[in-house]
């Protein structure tokens, strides 16, 4: 497998959440605080892959050698989407999972209460994934997950980063809660929303960032950017000017 870190470069993995509207397809963006990795832009949820994310035995509809042969590796791709999912929970509170064979849903005050608390103690590192999935009888989706993009920090910056992106569907009865010690500020908006938001200076968003919501503009629901983006059709040519901001070949 990848080793997580190599010279200053981190794997990670960042996830485009969409949800429909009476105006059309909507993604989720939080605004990251004035410190740590990418200090006051705007961005998808996601962050760094972890030891534990490697829990093949846990993700449904999804084999490691599948995942390798999507991502274009040799093993151990798999932990791209666990982590997807994971930073997903730990940062805007929904949890891509299964019980019993259906999506997750949390139907009261006292299961999404207990659902936060998880959610703190893994942001904590009192917590695992596997530990959460094993109290609740919970599978992780990830057939729920779209590969979407490869995007590599370039190496003029310090801190770098291999980042896989993946999009997926807000589940029913989820809903979004930015976690207050990872984000300065979230909403839902749709794609060409946040664009109009750099454009005028009101927000601040790296390459990768403005290249996938530049992918989403112009489908009319979820089902269609879906639909796209396991067709493989979605991104633009794959120019030089894109490889110098830090896009790379699908696999």
């Amino acid at each position: 497998m990848q080793p997580l870190t190599r010279d200053n470069i981190r794997l990670a993995a960042s996830v485009l959440l969409l949800r429909e509207s009476p105006a059309g397809p909507q993604v989720f963006m939080m605004k990251r605080p004035g410190k740590g990795d990418f200090p006051d832009l705007h961005v998808f949820p996601g962050g760094k892959v972890d030891e534990d994310d490697f829990l093949p035995e846990l993700l449904d509809g999804l084999t490691d050698a599948d995942a390798n042969r999507l991502l274009g590796l040799s093993a151990g791709a798999i932990r791209y989407w666990a982590t997807a999912i994971r930073e997903c929970f730990e940062e805007c509170g929904v949890l891509l999972a299964r019980r019993d064979g259906e999506l997750l849903q949390l139907h009261d005050a006292q299961e999404i209460e207990r659902f936060d608390s998880y959610r703190h103690q893994l942001i904590e590192g009192q917590l695992t994934m596997a530990q959460v999935c094993s109290r609740e009888g919970l599978t992780l989706a990830a057939d729920h997950l779209s590969y979407f993009s490869h995007w590599l920090t370039p190496d003029v910056v310090p801190r770098r980063f291999d980042t896989r992106f993946f999009l997926a569907r807000l589940p029913d009865r989820q809903e979004t809660v930015a976690h207050h010690w990872e984000t300065a500020g979230s909403e839902w908006l749709s794609a060409e929303q946040a664009l109009e938001s750099a454009r005028d200076g009101s927000w601040r968003m790296i390459a990768p960032t403005l290249t996938s919501l530049r992918s989403i503009v112009g489908y009319q629901s979820v089902a269609e950017i879906e639909v796209a983006v396991r067709a493989e059709s979605h991104l633009p040519v794959l120019t030089d000017e894109l490889r110098r901001e830090g896009m790379q070949p699908i696999r």
